[in-house]
């Protein structure tokens, strides 16, 4: 299963399958990745699903860290043996998930190598190489809190957020260059500044909303403990009762983090020509959507509470689908919904 030629394989049969998992696997990337055309679409497709399969194996906190380092090892590998790739599925099988979807998705891991065959040979080394990156982060992680990750300092959060998510940003914006003909050089240089805080950005509202769910299915604590610390509090209290106050002020400094790789996605976004209308769509909906979410972070609790979620409603998301779509085309006007998400719940019609 080289990455220089077709797998030979079911193309077709990949396809069908990743288009039918990444709404049961992740609900808001699936509303934008209809929106990009051709091989593009089917490379990020392709991307998502694999660091998807990469963060199951990670997200196991009931495996032994070395069992999971072997399996992301054995993932890595994949690329390069089409024996390991066919029968990774099954090499996985021990790994336990609470969402069936997840379990689905690794079993049909080789149909997404298969998918990853069927791109352009530079589409595949694009998402081959920055997948690897990924997976290799995630292995240093689970090596190094072999009882379940818990992050120590803002400097390690940084880095665990650079892995998991700046990787991301990269891939997206190298299959852009290589797909769209009209991001020129100079707009490429543009978007490298800031494609890690596109993704970055993403993962700490991600982080923030999930709190509670990370502590109590994943045995993940995300939230650097010396944040925790100086309010007198730790990993082991934040989901206690009588620490919500603490713990709450003890998330202000990854707001405001969110807050700065949001304006610097924005800039991201802003850098793509207009022309490459699809691709600005696709990259303004998560934001839009991760703003929403950040405006109910910093209204609530829940995430704080013993099976707690933060969540926006359908009825948001549609209305942002539709401002987004009409905004897109100027930059003035993108800032101008995101302003306005942030501050009130956005709806369509009549405040």
């Amino acid at each position: 299963m080289s990455l220089n030629g077709n797998s030979g394989g079911r193309p077709a049969g990949a396809l069908a399958f990743a288009r039918s998992i990444i709404g049961r696997v992740s609900r808001t990337f699936a509303i934008g990745i209809t929106i990009l055309p051709g091989d593009l679409g089917k490379a990020v497709l392709t991307g998502y699903l694999l660091c998807r399969i990469a963060d199951t194996v990670e997200d196991d906190g009931t495996s032994a860290a070395s069992r999971r380092q072997e399996l992301l090892a054995k993932f890595i590998a994949c690329f390069d043996d089409p024996a390991l790739a066919a029968r990774f599925g099954d090499e996985a099988s021990d790994i336990k998930v609470a969402d069936p979807n997840y379990r689905e998705l690794l079993h049909g891991t080789q149909l997404v190598f298969e998918l990853l065959n069927s791109l352009p040979p530079e589409s595949a080394r694009i998402v081959g190489h920055w997948t690897r990156e990924l997976a290799m982060g995630m292995s240093e992680f689970v090596g190094r809190y072999p009882d379940g990750i818990r992050i120590q300092t803002v400097e390690e959060y940084r880095r665990y957020c650079y892995y998991v998510a700046g990787t991301v940003g990269h891939m997206l914006t190298e299959l852009f260059f290589f797909h769209c003909r009209h991001i020129k050089e100079r707009d490429y240089q543009r978007l490298l500044v800031h494609c890690e805080a596109f993704g970055e950005g993403l993962q700490t509202i991600n982080i923030l909303k999930d709190i509670a769910w990370d502590i109590e299915h994943e045995n993940a604590a995300y939230i650097p403990e010396e944040l925790l610390r100086e309010r007198g509090s730790s990993h082991q209290l934040i989901l206690h009762g009588d620490r919500v106050a603490q713990n709450r002020e003890a998330l202000a400094t990854l707001v405001e983090l969110a807050k700065t790789d949001i304006k610097k996605s924005l800039d991201y976004i802003n850098a793509l020509p207009k022309r490459a209308l699809q691709i600005r769509l696709f990259c303004l909906l998560p934001v839009l959507f991760a703003v929403a979410t950040l405006r109910e972070i910093e209204r609530s609790t829940a995430m704080l509470q013993s099976g707690g979620a933060v969540k926006i409603s359908r009825s948001e998301v549609r209305s942002l689908i539709v401002a987004g779509v009409v905004s897109t085309m100027s930059n003035t006007t993108t800032r101008w919904v995101v302003g306005k998400t942030y501050r009130h719940k956005f709806k369509l019609g009549p405040a």
